[in-house]
């Protein structure tokens, strides 16, 4: 439990070390799921007086659905698109690495801290963001940090248009968030 609550502060901190080390370790999946879970669910008590108890368990379904989506295209696109010379990963150091770039989320609980919520959503979305960018440059093996820039952004957009197009279908507002 050591090792896990010590990558999440590492993760959150921006250590590079840390996505190496999670990148290597095939056994960290279930880490790296538990991360994302908890971020959702910190996320889901940030927004509660907005969403109400429902909105939990949407917002970690949705959660844990656009991490694997989001990684499965930032695998394809990083490697398959636009690799480096040096590029090697597969879809399981993708999953891993941008699991644990999710724990930045956790401050999100502090949301529900009135007149304050947006503020740490908008602090928490950007911090995430950083640490993808760093997941991805480290699982990819990238030397130029545009580069894993580039992927994470065309990531993201294709990954909201397929959660907005299943939101859609499933009889949601096609708003994943």
């Amino acid at each position: 439990m050591n090792t896990f609550i010590d990558r999440i502060i590492r993760a959150a901190k921006l250590d590079i070390s840390v996505y190496e080390e999670v990148e290597a370790d095939k056994e960290s999946l279930g880490q790296a799921m538990a991360v994302v879970a908890l971020s959702a669910l910190a996320a889901g008590i940030g927004n509660i007086g907005r969403a109400g108890f429902s909105g939990i368990l949407i917002g970690m379904i949705a959660a844990l659905l656009g991490w694997y989506i989001w990684a499965y295209i930032t695998y394809f696109i990083g490697t398959k698109l636009l690799p480096e010379p040096q590029t090697k990963a597969d879809h399981g150091e993708l999953l891993r690495t941008i699991g644990f770039s999710a724990s930045p989320g956790f401050i999100r609980v502090a949301g529900i801290i009135p007149m304050l919520g947006g503020i740490i959503f908008v602090v928490a979305s950007i911090w995430m963001l950083i640490a993808m960018v760093i997941a991805v440059r480290q699982a990819l093996d990238y030397k130029s940090t545009w580069r894993a820039v580039g992927v994470c952004l065309i990531g993201w957009v294709i990954q909201i248009i397929i959660l907005m197009v299943l939101f859609a279908i499933l009889g949601g507002s096609g708003r994943p968030f």
